[in-house]
Order: C-alpha cells, then structure tokens, then sequence
C-alpha cells in the first residue's frame, strides 16, 4: 500500500508543501506582528502564526492523500504530547515540522525550512526538506535514494586532512551534562559550530558541505526527514551506544550523522565519557 502510494504521489506530497510555505510561511516572513510570535518553553524555543497555520494546512493535506496516516506534528505535539505515541503505532504516520528554525524565520534570517517525512512501524520511508526562501526542495525515498531539485545527491567521505566539520546543537537548548558531552567536540582537528535549522544542516551533509552533525534531543520532527536524506545520500548516523536513532525515543543520547561511518564513529567517540 505505501510502495504504490509512493510510486504515485511523490509529486503531490512535494506540491502540498509548496503550498502550505506559499500560503502560510513566506507571506509572513519579515512581516511576523509581535502579537504573531509566542514564547513556548523559553526565550529559546517560539512559535509563530507561521508555524501554526502552516502545520494545519499540511494535516489536512497529507491525510486526504494518504487516507487512514497520522500527522505528529511539532505543534499538535505542544499542545497534546500523548500524540507522539502514534510514532509506535500501526497506522502511516507523518512527521511534521512546519518551520525548522523558527527562531531563523523571526529574525527575517533565510535559513529555514519545512520538514516532512512519512515513516510506518519506525521505519522512514520517504522526506521532504523544503527551503521555502532558499528555493531549494530535497526529496528522498528509501532505497531510491536523495535528490536536491531534481539532481541526485552523494555525501562522500570528508575530504581527508582536513578539519571535520561538525554542526552541533546550539548552546542554548543543552541541559549541563549536555554540554559537557559536546566539549569533546573541541578537540583538535574539529571544527565544531552551534547549528542552525537541523533540517538545512542534514542537507549540508548530504550535498557534502558539513561532515557530521551531533545533537542531543530526540524529536522527531527535527530529525526524521534530514536522516533518511543523509543515508540516500550515502551517509548514516548512530546514538550514542552505536544503535541507529528510533523514532518514538529512548535514544542514548547524544547522536551523530555523518557523511560516512568512519566520521560518526569519531564523534561520537568525542561525545562518549572518558574513563
């Protein structure tokens, strides 16, 4: 059922999402009221006009194509966390960041994006990363690999001798122990810096412009579309105990994708305790 649903919809799911950014994203951009953006967990962590009706448009839009699928939805989430459970359940389930780095999207900054990803029982099955501004749109299907714009992509192992290029979560979303874990990122031969939208950074690997990302929280809708990107790309990732990164929670934590194994595996040998 979702093999034929795919071979047959890719290019609605991708046309749905053009127009929920054209109808609820872009037209706010720089143009966000105060009244129009709200605080959720902190300073840190808001939400827009932008985030809500956009998630909307695309619940609606996702279901009729794919009739008996579940949306978590970043938003619906917040406000209902027992829907995240549907990540566990049986039925086609889309995962829904309606604009990954909404705090890029309030300060008129172009490095944003909307996240889509259909998964079934824990397993990805397809992506859509979405730079509404940027013009950009990466698809990826398992097995059938990733493509920016039409062209396939190939992450390629890092260039050797160089600096690895490491994005990581932003200070400012890291609990203590969180930050220590990531010290181990300052190292030599390491060029570690805060990340932006996640959604764009697991892009950056799978075009091979960043070699590995390392982050320390588990939502799904951060994370699901960028890592089926990055290993239709050739790439791959792994927890922190060296176990690939599942859906519904319980990761060990941090996590790492990368442009190849042999990258992940050296970051997360940074991120691991010392004796």
């Amino acid at each position: 059922m979702i093999d034929d649903f795919l071979a047959h919809h890719l290019t609605d799911v991708e046309e749905a999402v053009r127009q929920a950014a054209a109808a609820e994203i872009t037209p706010r951009f720089r143009q966000l009221a105060m009244d129009e953006i709200v605080q959720k967990t902190g300073p840190h962590d808001l939400v827009t006009i932008a985030d809500q009706l956009a998630e909307k448009h695309l619940t609606g839009a996702l279901t009729a194509l794919l009739p008996g699928s579940v949306v978590v939805g970043e938003e619906a989430v917040h406000a209902d966390p027992s829907t995240y459970g549907a990540l566990a359940g049986d039925a086609p389930v889309w995962i829904v960041d309606p604009v990954d780095g909404t705090r890029q999207f309030v300060h008129g900054d172009p490095g944003f994006c909307t996240l889509v990803a259909l998964a079934r029982h824990g397993e990805l099955l397809a992506s859509w990363t979405y730079a509404p501004v940027l013009g950009e749109m990466a698809v990826a299907v398992r097995g059938g690999g990733a493509f920016l714009d039409g062209t396939r992509l190939t992450a390629g192992p890092p260039a050797p001798g160089t600096d690895l290029r490491v994005a990581m979560s932003h200070p400012d979303y890291t609990t203590p122990d969180q930050k220590r874990a990531l010290l181990g990122l300052d190292s030599e031969g390491v060029a570690a810096r805060p990340c932006g939208s996640a959604g764009l950074e697991y892009l950056a690997i799978a075009r091979g412009a960043l070699d590995a990302v390392a982050f320390s929280w588990e939502s799904a809708w951060d994370h699901a579309a960028g890592l089926l990107l990055v290993a239709e790309a050739g790439g791959t990732h792994a927890t922190l105990d060296g176990t690939p990164f599942k859906l519904p929670g319980g990761n060990a934590m941090p996590f790492s994708a990368g442009r190849d194994s042999a990258t992940v595996e050296r970051v997360l040998g940074l991120l691991r305790p010392g004796p």
